[in-house]
């Protein structure tokens, strides 16, 4: 049997461990707060409140810019995001006439073009048709004009009768009809003038051909045919734009498009591009029925393509009202959360709070808080702050 003595002393290192375990783990004395610094005041500006600085430096004076406030106009841009497009008048879909084949193609996709310009040449047996009553009415009207000439000096002569007169007469009309109807279904198919002189003088349109040309200087843009392809009347085979002038669209709130008409100014503003001036030609008679806005056309010119149809702009117009009170943006500036400007006094400057209007071309219109005649700074401004809050903190 154990000597129970001998138990207790074995377990005894153990229970001195576990009574001095919660000295180690006691939490520790939190800090001290840091004793609080008194703030600076700041001085605030409210409505009708006026804060007055007459200690300047002199390097700081020297700065100092004003300007009179006045009655002048004050340029209020509108500004709307806006879209290019193809002038209508800039653009030709160019289609065959008369059924036949293609035998020729004489622009590509992309090229440039001028007017007149032959693209394709079609052989046609209609054509070669058209051209042959062309030819024999040709021939016909010039003999009826013979035979009436000689008429006329038979009958002033009594050598022939009246009705004989009436008769070669009649046969006139008819050749000079018949030519006439020919001749304007050609042109109608695009001949010209001067092909239908080189018919009547014998040279004739090789192998049933006709050509199709440019009816105006721009970019081939489209192009649907191939060399031996069987082409319809009326199929389009090419389609050409003249983008050196383009239109550009946007929509303005019904109230702002009050403000203008046909004829003002705007700027058209790419991105990343240069502004461009264009002229304002057309407002919608009626407004939007989903959006209730005016939708406006500008003509632009575009000589060198800057602008792309179908890109995205930013349109802008100048809305020039009747004269308001107005001051330089510059002499607009924050204090303590309060928009005003500083005033010059006889003995200093004193900051006043004002309530503004529209803005524009660097003016902006003063609706409360100035007088006309009173005299705002335009430069110094940020000196004129400076002092205040030196004032403020010497005070303090």
């Amino acid at each position: 049997m154990k000597n129970p003595n001998h138990i207790h002393w074995r377990w005894f290192p153990i229970l001195c461990l576990i009574g001095l375990f919660p000295m180690g783990c006691s939490d520790p004395k939190p800090p001290e707060a840091p004793t609080p610094t008194k703030d600076v005041a700041v001085p605030t500006a409210a409505p009708g409140q006026t804060f007055h600085v007459d200690r300047i430096p002199d390097q700081a004076r020297q700065r100092i810019r004003i300007e009179e406030v006045k009655e002048r106009l004050t340029p209020h841009s509108v500004s709307a995001p806006g879209n290019v497009a193809l002038d209508l008048a800039q653009v030709a879909k160019v289609s065959s006439r008369i059924p036949g084949q293609v035998d020729k193609i004489m622009v590509q996709l992309g090229e440039r073009v001028q007017k007149d310009q032959p693209l394709a040449a079609v052989e046609s047996m209609r054509l070669d048709e058209l051209v042959q009553e062309y030819l024999v009415a040709k021939s016909k009207v010039d003999v009826a004009n013979s035979n009436f000439t000689r008429t006329k000096q038979l009958l002033a002569e009594h050598i022939i009768s009246q009705r004989r007169f009436l008769e070669d007469r009649g046969q006139q009309i008819e050749a000079q009809a018949v030519y006439q109807h020919v001749r304007e279904k050609l042109l109608n198919m695009g001949l010209s003038e001067q092909e239908l002189q080189q018919l009547e003088h014998g040279s004739h349109l090789e192998g049933h051909k006709y050509l199709l040309r440019a009816p105006l200087g721009g970019t081939v843009v489209n192009q649907k045919i191939v060399l031996g392809q069987g082409v319809a009347a009326g199929d389009e085979l090419f389609e050409i734009v003249d983008t050196s002038r383009v239109w550009v669209f946007a929509n303005l709130p019904i109230e702002q498009a009050r403000r203008f008409q046909e004829g003002d100014q705007g700027q058209i503003i790419p991105r990343g591009g240069d502004p461009v001036t264009a002229r304002l030609t057309y407002i919608a008679p009626v407004a939007d029925a989903t959006t209730r806005t005016i939708r406006v056309r500008f003509d632009v010119k575009n000589p060198k393509g800057r602008l792309k149809p179908n890109e995205y702009v930013e349109v802008r117009l100048i809305d020039q009202q009747q004269p308001v009170l107005s001051i330089p943006t510059s002499a607009l500036t924050m204090l303590d959360g309060v928009r005003g400007v500083f005033v010059q006094r006889e003995t200093g400057y004193d900051f006043v709070f004002v309530e503004t209007g529209q803005q524009g071309g660097g003016l902006v219109e003063v609706k409360q808080g100035l007088k006309l005649g009173e005299h705002v700074v335009t430069e110094g401004v940020f000196d004129l702050k400076n002092a205040i809050m030196k004032t403020s903190i010497q005070g303090e």
